[in-house]
């Protein structure tokens, strides 16, 4: 466990400089240059999602559970990654409806991805894992939302509603493949049982 809590303060913290220490980022920005910022992100974060992944897979068998969800949460968590996933894809393609609405299309994604998590799993390492990006998706939000007030922060602008399209197909097809065989391979869980 303490692997997966050192790799989750790692990337965590690295993803919240901004927010916590935009003066540390700054600076090095202004001595180093933007470059070298973002290599250090990079490099640190790739180091605290490494910690993750081999964490979680340790911490997931000798963890015990902090609640037993019942099997009709699962299928609400389902619904939602379908809805994260395209709320993701949106994030990523040129604005249309979905990520005006929004406004911040792929924090959201990160929320319900780690509430839907939250609704199906109920061991030790999950409730930290997916409570932590949950709560830390959460500060972002505010952050952005101070960030907009002063404007600093530019928000998406509409383009096309085909975007909106694309989103829905991309986040169906991602969503099939994961239930279908993704989510097994990468995460060793197979999501739905048949």
């Amino acid at each position: 466990m303490a692997i997966l809590v050192l790799g989750i303060i790692i990337f965590l913290g690295m993803h919240l400089v901004r927010v916590v220490a935009p003066g540390f980022r700054a600076g090095i920005i202004d001595s180093r240059g933007k470059g070298t910022w973002m290599g250090l992100y990079t490099i640190v974060s790739l180091v605290g999602l490494c910690l993750i992944i081999y964490g979680f897979g340790q911490a997931r068998g000798e963890t015990g559970m902090l609640y037993d969800p019942p099997i009709f949460l699962r299928h609400i968590a389902l619904l939602l990654m379908l809805v994260a996933l395209i709320v993701l894809a949106a994030g990523f393609l040129p604005a249309g409806r979905i990520a005006v609405a929004l406004k911040h299309p792929q924090v959201l994604s990160i929320k319900i991805w780690a509430l839907a998590h939250l609704l199906a799993n109920g061991e030790t390492s999950s409730v930290l894992l997916f409570g932590s990006f949950l709560a830390w998706a959460v500060i972002l939000r505010i952050s952005l939302k101070r960030r907009e007030r002063a404007g600093e922060k530019v928000l998406p602008v509409f383009k096309s509603a085909r975007n909106d399209v694309l989103a829905v197909v991309i986040g169906l097809v991602a969503f099939v493949l994961f239930v279908w065989k993704l989510h097994e391979l990468l995460i060793g869980v197979q999501p739905v049982v048949l």
